[in-house]
Formats: C-alpha cells, structure tokens, sequence
C-alpha cells in the first residue's frame, strides 16, 4: 500500500532509539545500500509509458537523480529521490539540507531514504551553493528554478501539495518559500532554524487572495473581506530553533494557524500551541481547529518529523477560497484495499474501502477521479472515506491509465472497467446491488454523467462534480471514443459546480448564456417531465460555511421525491472540496433500484435512506 500508520512507522527502521538526531549523524536503524551516484536528468529523455506498473511511475525513473539550474551564471543543483513503488502523482518531501553535507549519506543516515522507501513516496532534496546557504531572499530564485521544475517536469509527477522540512541554512530560505506559496505547503518543519525577518514576513502577510482562478472569476459580495497570506492556516513545528532570531517567524505561524496564546507542554512537540476552539479560518472550515505551531528545543528523530507532518493533507494550491486542511487518510489503520486487475489488456488499479460501520447489504459508491487525479488522490483529496466512515457505505475508487505522458494518467476503458468492478465487488463483498451509485469530479463527473444518459440502469442515483455531459444533435453521448444512445430514462441526479469553474459550466440556469450545464438541465427535466419553472426557489437555497452552497430542487410530480439537483459553490474555482462528498452522499442515500428480468427498471425514493422498513415509495 502507498501509506503506512504510525504503528508500521513505529517499528520501522526509521524509529531510531528515542533521542535520534534530526541531523547527518543520526544512525539508521539498520544498513542498507548506499545510494550511490545521483544519475543526472540534465538532458535525458522522458520515461517511456510503463504499462505493466498499474498507477505508478515508469521503472526507469526509480533511484536517485540529480538537477542542475543555471542561477544567475551560478550552477547549483538539487536531488530527486523516487522510491521503487512510487505512484503518479505522489506525495513528496521537499527537504533543504544543511551546509556541508553530502547529500547521498544525509538522506541515508537520517532515514528519509528509508521512510521514503517504506511509505513509497518521493524526495526533493534542495542543496546549499558552492559556498553554502545565503540569506533567504538571495536564495530566492533558486528556489524559484529548482521548485518550479519540481512542480511541472515529465519525469515523475507529484500530489501538488507539499510537505516541507529545512535544516540548519537552508531552513530559511525553504521558510521563505512557504510563506509567499502558503497554499502548497501541507505542513512544515524546520530544525536549527533562525528564521524569517520581520520585514520579509510583513512583505507577504499583509497581502490578498483575490477571485482570480484558473478558469473563471469569481465574484465576491459587497462587503466581502478577502483572506489574508497571514491567515493561511498552515501547520508548523520549528526544533532547536534560534529562539531570537527565529522569534517573527513564531509569531507570524501563530496569527496564521490563528492558536490560542498559550502553549501546552507535550513530550514529542515540546510546547504547542493549538488553533482556538471557534476559530472561522477558511482552509479549516470542514474539518475543524486542527492545526498547530510547536516548538522543541531539544532534538527529536526523523521518525517523530514524519508523524508531524503526515498527519495532515491538503488540497487546491491555486484559489484560497476553496483551499482546505485536511486529516490524511491512514490505509492501513483504516483498512483502504489496494486492488488491480486487467481491464482491456492492461494492469489497472483500484481502491477499496469496506469501513467498520459497514453492516451486511451495505451500499456501494464509485468514485470517478477527475483528469490526472489518481485514487490515491482522490481518497484524500475528497476526504470521501470520511463519509464512509460516518454513514457505513462502501467506497471503490477507480484509478484512470497513462495518458499524455508517461507520469500522467486520465480516464480509459470507463465502461469496460465498470462492468468488471460491478461484478468483482458484488462477488467479493457483502453488498446491496440495487444501491449502487456513481460519483466523480470533473472528467470523473463527465463519466457519471455519461454513464447516466446511456446505462441508467447501471446505477440507483448519480451525483457528482464539476462536469455536466448531454446529449449532442444526434442524440449520443461518448464514452471512451464510442457513441451511445440516450436512453432518456429518469435517474435521480445532481450536480455541484463553482462559481469560479471551467466557462462552459459557470453562470446559473436562468441567465442569457446557454452552456453544458444549461444543456444537462434540459435533458434531464424533459427526461423527468419537468421544466425550468418547476423548481423550488429561482433564487436557491443557501446552506453551508459563509452561505457558499446554492442549491436549487426539482421534485417528481407524482411522488414529490428530489429527483433533479444543481448546487453552485460560490466560493470554489474547479477543484472540488470536502464540504461537497456529505452533500452528494444525503442525495445518493435515498434511492434504490430494481431490474426486472426483462430489464425494466423500478426507481424508489425512502425518506429515511431505507433505515425505516416499508417507508420506500416507487418513483
């Protein structure tokens, strides 16, 4: 499996005895071979498509390797490190390492190597120039180049957020790079440390995220009070600091975190001071105060420095409205699957995530990833495993195939996939096959939704994200380049979008402009036998932190069950957030179906989500 928890990390050859060093002296828990001589990418070509390894980087990219950069006529140079196992779009640690350090024996002897091995992740390793670490701002376009190429390069690919740790010289410079990127960092620790001037951090602090987005604009309500960088919510844990010097920095993480003013003692982090109860920071609004600053003035191991850091993830590093921190996903305490099989001639992978509140007859979700977007991504990106926690339900994730490069993947053999995951899940697993549902985010909502028009059958509701799919002029959709007749069936459906979304999805329903989505409401209330004024507010229904969710319902006529569903996210460009999963799952919940054997299909809709006997009503 990608992850491992803290019992695994426990016992692990990174566990070093109690008091390990977070520095070159530390000694591994048990020898392993050297790394050798980094391999240079300098001017190699990119990996070819691996298809025997299903989700995981090309074979030929695994072992060490070594960048150089041109900075300002001055040759420096950083390190890649890729474990054996490592998937497409990994997480990564960004490390600085410090002055006078080779940096094969320091990733050695510290035990990153190692963890980077056991949990099958991937190193950045920053290096000091020909005569060390500057100053942190004269090592900013450094930084820039070797990050830049680390972010975006057809070698290996990363999850997009980050996790950062600096030591010694280079802890300032990496500081410097959180604190102007505070949206792509996950979390961050940084040792020997004499931190940032109060100047460079007031440089950045005081500024503003405003509605720019990949996509589309967002337009914020009158008397909206943008979000500051100094309330990027950002956890961070600063060891063996210089406490003078490193003191703007401490107090600039704390106003960020927003902690409360006085620390507790705790015998791994030292003095720790918590986010407050009631704190309204954005980038905690779904999971809650759960980040910290912490500061230690004795050592502590790398061990300890994983534990920190791993427990948190965090995803959309481009718009801070629908940035958020998140707890990561543990697979091995919760029991997450990992599964492959063949599907159209090639190695394919799959999660599986049978919780513990699963009882007998347990319902099942699909979750489509969107473009580039693995499983692995998707399970904490989604944070979907919380709601399968909560509400007892069976997850399986799909993960897509190579696609426009060999680190890349995208959706492939949809249809075909399914068809096997339905029969191996129904085969292996105690499940009720008339609640079968479909989800995904955006070429995965494109896939729900396709799936939706042409095989209704296939699934008792859908719901999903960021992609709304109709009918063209001959009435198909397409699917894995294959065209297939709209059933024009009714299926329970809904989908979010975001203010901020992809242009052909923006807009509302009752606006001058006909786009997708537009064309999606269309079918589905003619398909119902509803039209555009059936709904129930022109205005929608606000819900959610900050009012961000509009909603507006269709009902069926005869049984006045939901049947059609559109939410706006007024604060979200395309990416989705976790606020979203509980809303489409209270929508899925109340529908099942049954196929006849001649292939008819009953609909019905239970108030309760089938927890009251006999309540069900056919739709």
């Amino acid at each position: 499996m990608t992850h491992i928890d803290r019992r695994r990390l426990l016992r692990g050859s990174v566990a070093l005895a109690g008091a390990a060093a977070l520095t070159p002296l530390s000694s591994p828990a048990y020898a392993m071979a050297p790394l050798g001589e980094a391999q240079p990418l300098d001017g190699r070509p990119f990996p070819a498509y691996d298809y025997t390894r299903a989700n995981k980087l090309p074979r030929e990219m695994t072992g060490y390797w070594t960048k150089s950069f041109d900075v300002g006529g001055t040759t420096r140079t950083a390190k890649v490190y890729i474990s054996p196992a490592t998937p497409i779009r990994a997480y990564y640690t960004v490390i600085a390492v410090p002055d006078g350090t080779d940096t094969a024996d320091f990733l050695q002897s510290s035990g990153w190597r190692d963890v980077a091995d056991q949990r099958q992740e991937g190193l950045f390793v920053l290096e000091p120039g020909p005569a060390g670490w500057t100053a942190a701002e004269a090592e900013a376009d450094y930084l820039a180049a070797a990050l830049g190429f680390y972010q975006s390069n057809n070698y290996f690919s990363i999850f997009g957020e980050n996790y950062l740790v600096g030591y010694g010289g280079g802890a300032p410079a990496l500081e410097a790079w959180a604190v102007a990127n505070p949206l792509k960092v996950i979390a961050q620790v940084y040792v020997d440390s004499a931190g940032l001037s109060a100047a460079y951090l007031e440089s950045y602090g005081s500024r503003e995220y405003d509605g720019r987005t990949q996509y589309s604009p967002v337009d914020f309500p009158a008397g909206f009070r943008l979000i500051r960088y100094d309330e990027t919510v950002l956890p961070t844990w600063y060891i063996r600091p210089d406490t003078r010097r490193a003191a703007a920095s401490l107090a600039y993480w704390k106003r960020s975190n927003d902690t409360v003013p006085s620390g507790h003692h705790d015998d791994v982090l030292g003095t720790v001071y918590r986010q407050r109860r009631g704190s309204d920071r954005w980038m905690t609004s779904h999971a809650g105060p759960i980040s910290k600053v912490a500061v230690r003035k004795d050592r502590a191991s790398t061990r300890r420095i994983v534990e920190f850091l791993t427990a948190y993830t965090r995803y959309e590093n481009s718009f801070a409205y629908g940035n958020q921190l998140y707890p990561r996903a543990d697979f091995r305490r919760l029991g997450i699957e990992v599964h492959t099989m063949q599907v159209a001639g090639f190695v394919r992978e799959y999660l599986v995530y049978r919780p513990r509140s699963a009882r007998r007859k347990a319902p099942v979700v699909f979750v489509w990833p969107g473009d580039s977007q693995t499983d692995k991504v998707f399970v904490d990106a989604t944070q979907w495993w919380k709601v399968a926690d909560r509400e007892g339900i069976i997850l399986v994730i799909v993960c897509e195939q190579y696609s426009r490069t060999s680190v890349v993947v995208s959706h492939r053999d949809s249809l075909a996939f399914y068809r096997q995951l339905r029969d191996v899940i129904a085969a292996r697993h105690d499940v009720d096959t008339t609640r079968f549902y479909s989800t995904g985010q955006s070429a995965g909502s494109g896939v729900t939704q396709n799936l939706a028009i042409a095989f209704p059958e296939y699934f008792a509701a859908v719901a999903s994200s960021s992609f709304p799919a109709a009918p063209n002029a001959a009435g198909t959709v397409t699917l894995d380049g294959v065209a297939y007749p709209a059933r024009r069936q009714k299926i329970p459906n809904y989908l979010i979008y975001g203010y901020g979304d992809i242009q052909g999805f923006v807009g509302t329903l009752w606006d001058d402009t006909q786009n997708q989505t537009d064309s999606w409401a269309q079918y589905h209330l003619g398909v119902d036998g509803l039209t555009l004024a059936d709904v129930d507010t022109v205005a929608g229904r606000r819900s959610g932190f900050r009012d961000r969710f509009q909603t507006w319902t269709w009902y069926d006529k005869n049984t006045h069950a939901p049947i059609l569903k559109l939410t706006r996210n007024v604060y979200r460009s395309h990416n989705t957030t976790a606020e979203e999963p509980p809303l489409l799952w209270d929508f899925l919940k109340h529908y099942s179906r049954e196929i006849a054997a001649d292939g008819t299909v009953a609909r019905y809709y239970s108030p309760s989500a089938f927890r009251r006997p006999g309540d069900r009503r056919r739709i």
